[in-house]
């Protein structure tokens, strides 16, 4: 059921949306819904070189959830990094070169840009930010922002 792009062909949100949304109905905890999450969109795009969640987990402080690809770091303070800033400022952060990033942190050495989501629940609580990295150059734009963050908002704020 996965959805799978080649690197010229854009991936087809909708596509990916429907097929989550199947994978994903009548669940209601965060966890299992969260892992089928960072599976499908992980598989579903060759830009994507490591793909997961950080849990909210205390006062300002992010845990590695679910993800796909190789270690994250286990924590993140809202006050530090591309995570970091998307919790904070409760807003998407698209990285086109990580390493002109103030404050970014090197989890892997081939992360060369970044995208992370904020995540929230149906009452507008951040439970969570969304990473992608990828080891090419501004390999994220608008529209990757806008069809992920759709897919977030139907799977955990509905």
């Amino acid at each position: 059921m996965s959805v799978a792009v080649t690197e010229d062909v854009q991936l087809d949100y909708s596509a990916l949306s429907r097929t989550i949304r199947a994978l994903t109905e009548g669940e209601t905890e965060d966890v299992a819904l969260m892992a089928t999450v960072v599976c499908e969109v992980h598989h579903a795009d060759s830009r994507f070189d490591w793909t997961g969640f950080y849990r909210v987990t205390g006062p300002e402080m992010l845990k590695i959830g679910p993800y796909q690809g190789g270690h994250g770091c286990l924590q993140i303070p809202f006050s530090r990094g591309v995570c970091g800033a998307a919790a904070r400022e409760r807003s998407v952060q698209l990285v086109a070169d990580v390493h002109s990033f103030p404050d970014h942190i090197a989890c892997a050495s081939s992360t060369r840009s970044e995208i992370v989501i904020p995540v929230f629940n149906a009452t507008g609580e951040l439970i969570a930010v969304f990473d992608i990295d990828s080891d090419q150059p501004a390999a994220f734009t608008q529209r990757d922002a806008d069809g992920l963050s759709a897919i977030l908002r139907e799977v955990f704020a509905t």
